[in-house]
Order: structure tokens, then C-alpha cells, then sequence
């Protein structure tokens, strides 16, 4: 079986960096034409254009803030537009907020809900019939939170366990239709994330000391260029994950 994407029409969410913007490089390079979504415009077009300097594809940016439905049905659009279809869909978008369930603002509690929770649906209802007619792929990035407790942090751990339920229940609502559907559960990644609340994981930890973006894009890109089977469910963790504790 071959890694290859060649011309395949791959959406990415939350492009603009992390565990995005490597996901887009990754199938950049194994020949996907890659549709860039996310909030930042600046940071998709930069991206958009190295890709296209690096790889023989072609990118398309669709500036997109997952939490409005609006937003995320102008993103299919445009992209069946442009390609006339889809092969592959990342449901990458996500954010953590908070921490303590008491101090926990309503605010910091919707936007997690949304972005984690509704802008997967969005996305994903949005993409079904797309990716039915190529027999493309729906991929999720849940997390490790999404399948063992994390005290730090319920409720950005619960929106990766619906995302995860969520997945399952899909696959055997279209599984038979042709619909590859693939949940990616990494845990701590070098990236932005948790900047919004504090120390971001690429400061808090060294190189090498847990799993780089490139990593998780790997597993995606393969995940995406199965034909005729899923990897149903892939767990990417740093070796001494269960060492001693969950972290």
C-alpha cells in the first residue's frame, strides 16, 4: 500500500499551526491538493505558499473560525468549488481553556464546547456526502484526554471523549457506505497549545522530550491514504507515558 495522496482534495482545520500546519506539509507532500482553514488568515497564506513552493499542488485558504456554522459550510463550498470534491477531511481544530472546574468561566466552558464539540459536527455533517463520493476519509484528532481522566482539565477532556464517541457511532452509521473514519489520540505535542492559559507545551517541554507535530501528521497522512480499510483508532504517546503516572 502506497502513502501516496496524488491530487487528492485533503481540508485541514486549525491550519495554522501545530499539529495543523504539519498535517498540511505531510499531505502537501505526499501529493494532496490541501484546503487551509482556520482563524488566521496571515499565517494560512504564508503556509499555502510554501507548500505550493515545495510541492507540485495546489492550496486553497479559507479563512474559518469553526465555532459558526456559517463560517464552516462557506469552507466546503468553497472547497468543492474549487476541486470539485473532497477526499479527506482533518477535524483538527481545538482548544483547551481553564482548568479548575469552580473557576471555570462560562465563557472559557462555551468557547471549548464549541470550537472542540460543535465545529466537529459542523464540519463533519457538512463533509459526509463529499467524502462519500470519492470513498474518502474523516479524521479526528481527539487525545489522550479523550480516553483516560485528566484532572487538570474536565472539561476539555470530555469534549475529546464525545469526540471520540462520536467517531465510533459515525463509523458504523457510514462505515458501509465507503466512509474511512479515523480517531488520532496524541497526548502532549510541542505545539501552541495551552498558550491561551499559560505555558504553551512547546515551552514547557525540550525537543525530543515529547511528541513533535510531525509526528501526529505522520500518523494522519497514513491513516488518510488507506484505500478500501480504516485504521480505526491510533494512540501516539511519549514512550514513558505510563511510566509512572498520567500526566
Amino acid at each position: 500500500m502506497s502513502d501516496t495522496l496524488e491530487r487528492d482534495v485533503a481540508i485541514v482545520t486549525g491550519a495554522s499551526s501545530g499539529i495543523g500546519a504539519a498535517t498540511c506539509r505531510e499531505l502537501a507532500a505526499a501529493g494532496a491538493n490541501v484546503v487551509l482553514a482556520a482563524r488566521s488568515e496571515d499565517r494560512l497564506t504564508d503556509l499555502a505558499a510554501d507548500l505550493e513552493a515545495a510541492h507540485d499542488i495546489e492550496t486553497l485558504v479559507v479563512p474559518t473560525n469553526v465555532r459558526e456554522e456559517d463560517d464552516v459550510d462557506a469552507l466546503l463550498e468553497a472547497a468543492v468549488d474549487r476541486f470539485g470534491g473532497i477526499d479527506v477531511l482533518v477535524n483538527n481544530a481545538g482548544l483547551g481553556r481553564g482548568g479548575e472546574i469552580e473557576s471555570l468561566s462560562t465563557d472559557d466552558y462555551e468557547t471549548m464546547q464549541e470550537t472542540n464539540v460543535d465545529g466537529v459536527f459542523y464540519a463533519t455533517r457538512a463533509a459526509i456526502p463529499h467524502v462519500r463520493e470519492r470513498e474518502g476519509h474523516l479524521i479526528f484528532v481527539a487525545s489522550f484526554a479523550g480516553k483516560h481522566p485528566r484532572p487538570s482539565n474536565p472539561v476539555y477532556a470530555a469534549t475529546k471523549w464525545w469526540v471520540r464517541g462520536f467517531a465510533k457511532s459515525l463509523a458504523a452509521q457510514v462505515g458501509d457506505e465507503d466512509i474511512g473514519i479515523t480517531i488520532v489520540n496524541p497526548a502532549e505535542v510541542r505545539s501552541e497549545f495551552g498558550s491561551a492559559y499559560g505555558e504553551s507545551f512547546s515551552d514547557r517541554f525540550d525537543e525530543g522530550e515529547v511528541t513533535e507535530p510531525e509526528e501526529v501528521a505522520e500518523a494522519i497522512r497514513f491513516a488518510a491514504s488507506r484505500g478500501g480499510s480504516s485504521v480505526s483508532e491510533l494512540d501516539i504517546n511519549r514512550r514513558d507515558k505510563f511510566a509512572d503516572t498520567f500526566h
